[in-house]
């Protein structure tokens, strides 16, 4: 595989490193993992594309990208109220821990 160099400043440098360092990998290996975490535009648009044909087979039914785009944000939703029950339920200890 080649290589090549990549500039950036010797702050930058050396936080890559120390994070290296503490993960016991390279600071090759850590550029690379961090690089494999942030999928490019492309990547996230063939991801989305599977995604989409996955879900249409699975219902069974033909459903265009236009109404995917139109649809409501299910798990977003989902997301949104396990956070407010998490807010909820901590702020209802907090009341009983001040109570005591």
């Amino acid at each position: 595989m080649a290589v090549t160099t990549i500039q950036v400043t010797r702050e930058t440098r050396d936080h890559l490193a120390e994070l290296a360092k503490e993960r016991g990998i390279t600071l090759g290996q850590l550029v690379e993992a961090l690089a494999a975490e942030q999928p490019t535009a492309a990547q996230r648009a063939e991801r989305l594309a599977a995604d989409r044909e996955h879900a249409r087979r699975l219902i069974g039914i033909d459903i265009s990208d236009e109404e995917f785009d139109q649809a409501p944000d299910i798990l977003g939703n989902i997301y949104k109220i396990a956070a407010e029950k998490a807010r909820a339920a901590g702020n209802t200890r907090a009341d009983r821990g001040a109570a005591a």
